[in-house]
C-alpha cells in the first residue's frame, strides 16, 4: 500500500505531506551535514569521489515496484527503461516473455482491455473473508495443520481480532467525512471565485476574494490545511483526492467484518490468482491511473541530472523500469513476486518497494522471487513503514526473513525515514516505523521534493516511501560506478558507512516525545551518508569475477517456480 501517514490524532492523518515547519531547502535531503548543516546524503562529495575513481561509469536499471509512473514527466521521460526487444504497440509479444507491448514495463492492475484498477481492499478483509469458512469450522482439527497451514491459520485468527473497527475511530471517521465535504463546497466555491479549477494553497493565501462567500470558503479551506499541517505547494484537487481515498478505505475497514472485499481481480485482470505461473494478465500502461506515488519515488532516484529544469534525482546515468502493483489499498502478493521475477529477468540491479501491509498470505511466491534476485545479484529495497511502530514485533511486509526457516535474506534491505531537526523536530522521522533487528539504516524521509504526475508538476511528500528510494539512488550510484561489487557488497558499504546516530542530534522515538539514540532504532544505528558509501565502496577487494550469493536457492527463475508450485 502506498502507505497514508496515519497518527494518532483524529486531523493528523494526511497522506504523505510535509508538515510545515521553518523554510527548508528544496533537495536538502541531497545536502551535507558538515557543509551545509543539514543531515543529507552528502551527494556532491559523493559526485566528486565517485569520478575520481571512475570516468567511465556503466548504466544501471532500478525497477520501480510503486503504483505507476508518468511517462510524459519532463525530468523523467529521457531516464526510463524500454524494453529494447519490444514493437511499441503492435499487440504482438515480440520478445515472447507473456507480456504484449511491455514498452516500460508492466502493470499487473490492468485489464485486456486498457481499463486499470485503482482502488483494492485491505490484506486484512480478504484474508478473513478468504479463509472464514475453513478456520471458523467448529471441527477444525489444527493438530494436522502443515507449516503453510499454520502459517495461514496465525494470520486469518490476527484478522478476525484486527477487523472490528473501534468505536473511536468509527467516530474520528465521521469526523473526516464531515470535514470532507465541508472541504469540497469551499473548493466550489473558490473555484467558480478564482476562476480556475486547480490552485496550490500559497495561491489560495495570497488570492483576495472577490466576494463575502468566497471570503468565508477561504477562511475554512485555509483553516481546515493548517489543522492538517498541508504544505503550501499541494494542490486542491490533490488534498481532496487523498482526504476522500482515506475515508473511502476507512469506511470500507469498517464494513469488512459483514461485507467481503470486492473481487477486483475477478472484474479486471481475470487471472487464477492461486496459480503463480498464470502470467501475463495486465498490459502495458505504467502509469494506470494512479501514478503520483511512483512518479514522486522514481524522481528522487533518478530525475535527470543537471538538466537546469525540476531538480536532481540522486543516481545519474540510470533507467528507471516501471512495474505498477500498488493501487489505492493494499497489493497482491502474486503481483509483487511476478513484479521481482520480471525486473531480474529484463535486467534490473536494483529493486525499489516503496510499499507494504501487515497481512502476507502468499509470501512463499515473493521469498522465491527474492531468492530469485539474490542469485542474480540483485540488491532489493523495502520501506519500513509509516505507524511508528517497532517492526522487530508488529508485522510488516514483503521482510527479508523467509518463512518457515526465518533465514534472513542477503540482499534485502528495509529503510526507516530520517530528518532534521530544523525541518521537522528530530532526527528520526515521527512517523517511520523502525526495529533494532528488522530496519538496516534511516535516510531522509521528511520534506523530500521530487516529480509529481503533469508534465511538469513538483512537490514535497514524506514517508518511508521516500526514504527507500534515496538509498536506492545510492545503490545504483554504487552499482555504476564500481560495477564488479555485488549486492551484498553495495549492501554492506551503504550499512557500514551509515552515520551513526547520537542523542547528542536530536531524536526522538517515533511516535513519541521520548529522547533515543538511532542506535536503538535499527541494525546500523545510522542514517546514510553517499560519499561515505562511496569511500567505503572505492576501499573495498572488488572481486575480478563476481561470486554468487551464499545460502541462495533457486538457481533459475523454472527451479524457482517449480519450488513455488511444489509449494502451493
Amino acid at each position: 500500500m502506498k502507505k497514508i501517514i496515519l497518527a494518532i490524532s483524529l486531523f493528523n492523518f494526511f497522506a504523505n505531506y510535509s508538515f510545515a515547519q521553518t523554510e527548508t531547502p528544496k533537495g536538502w535531503h541531497l545536502l551535507s551535514p558538515s557543509k551545509d548543516s543539514f543531515y543529507g546524503i552528502d551527494l556532491a562529495k559523493a559526485y566528486q569521489i565517485a569520478k575520481q575513481k571512475n570516468s567511465k561509469p556503466v548504466s544501471v536499471i532500478v525497477a520501480v515496484i510503486d503504483s505507476g509512473i508518468d511517462t510524459l514527466h519532463e525530468d523523467l521521460k529521457k531516464i526510463l527503461w524500454r524494453n529494447p526487444k519490444e514493437i511499441p504497440g503492435n499487440g504482438i509479444d515480440d520478445d515472447n516473455n507473456g507480456y504484449i507491448d511491455d514498452v516500460f514495463g508492466w502493470n499487473y492492475l490492468g485489464s485486456k482491455d486498457g481499463r486499470s484498477v485503482k482502488k483494492a481492499s485491505d490484506e486484512k478483509s480478504r484474508v478473513y473473508h478468504r479463509f472464514k469458512e475453513r478456520f471458523s469450522a467448529k471441527d477444525l482439527d489444527t493438530n494436522s495443520f502443515n507449516q503453510e497451514d499454520k502459517y495461514l491459520y496465525r494470520a486469518w485468527l490476527k484478522s478476525s481480532n484486527e477487523i472490528v473497527v473501534s468505536t473511536e475511530e468509527q467516530t474520528n471517521v465521521a469526523y473526516v467525512e464531515i470535514a470532507l465535504r465541508t472541504l469540497k463546497k469551499n473548493d466550489a466555491v473558490i473555484k467558480e471565485d478564482m476562476g480556475k479549477e486547480e490552485y496550490t494553497i500559497d495561491e489560495l493565501e495570497k488570492y483576495t476574494p472577490k466576494t463575502d462567500i468566497a471570503k468565508r470558503a477561504k477562511m475554512g479551506f485555509l483553516s481546515t490545511m493548517k489543522i492538517f499541517g498541508i504544505e503550501a505547494d499541494v494542490k486542491n484537487s490533490t488534498i481532496i483526492e487523498e482526504i476522500g481515498s482515506y475515508v473511502d478505505g476507512k469506511k470500507a475497514a469498517i464494513e469488512a467484518k459483514d461485507k467481503a472485499p470486492i473481487d477486483y481481480r475477478a472484474e479486471y485482470m481475470k487471472d487464477d490468482y492461486n496459480n503463480i505461473h498464470d502470467i501475463g494478465y495486465g498490459n502495458g500502461d505504467v502509469m494506470g491511473g494512479t501514478p503520483m506515488h511512483g512518479t514522486h519515488v522514481s524522481g528522487i532516484i533518478a530525475a535527470q541530472r543537471n538538466n537546469g529544469i525540476g531538480m536532481d534525482g540522486v543516481a545519474e546515468n540510470v533507467q528507471i523500469m516501471a512495474l505498477r502493483v500498488v493501487p489505492d489499498g493494499d497489493e497482491y502478493d502474486k503481483d509483487i513476486a511476478l513484479a521481482i521475477f520480471y525486473a531480474v529477468d529484463h535486467g534490473a540491479k536494483v529493486i525499489n518497494m516503496s510499499f507494504g501491509k501487515s497481512y502476507s498470505p502468499e509470501k512463499k511466491w515473493i521469498d522465491s522471487a527474492v531468492r530469485y534476485a539474490a542469485q542474480k545479484d540483485v540488491l532489493i529495497l523495502h520501506a519500513a513503514g509509516n505507524d511508528s511502530k517497532d517492526i522487530d514485533v508488529a508485522e510488516n511486509y514483503p521482510n527479508p526473513y523467509y518463512l518457515y526457516t526465518n533465514e534472513r535474506a542477503p540482499n534485502f534491505m528495509t529503510i526507516g525515514a530520517s530528518s532534521d531537526p530544523k525541518v521537522s523536530g528530530s532526527l528520526a522521522a515521527d512517523f517511520s516505523n523502525y526495529g533494532k533487528q528488522t530496519v538496516d539504516v534511516f535516510a531522509p524521509g521528511v520534506k523530500i521534493y521530487s516529480t509529481l504526475p503533469g508534465g511538469n508538476n513538483y512537490g514535497n511528500l514524506k514517508g518511508t516511501s521516500m526514504a527507500t528510494p534515496v538509498v536506492s539512488g545510492i545503490a545504483a550510484l554504487l552499482r555504476s560506478y564500481f560495477p564488479n561489487l555485488t549486492a551484498v557488497q553495495v549492501k554492506e558499504a551503504i550499512e557500514k558507512s551509515a552515520t551513526v546516530g547520537t542523542i547528542e542530534i536530536e531524536t526522538f522515538k517515533p511516535g513519541t516525545t521520548e529522547p533515543i539514540a538511532l542506535t536503538e532504532l535499527c541494525r546500523t544505528g545510522g542514517f546514510v551518508n553517499a560519499a561515505n558509501a562511496v569511500e567505503y565502496a572505492a576501499k573495498m577487494n572488488i572481486p575480478t569475477k563476481k561470486t554468487p550469493i551464499k545460502k541462495a536457492v533457486n538457481v533459475s527463475k523454472k527451479s524457482s517456480l517449480k519450488t513455488m508450485k511444489t509449494n502451493q
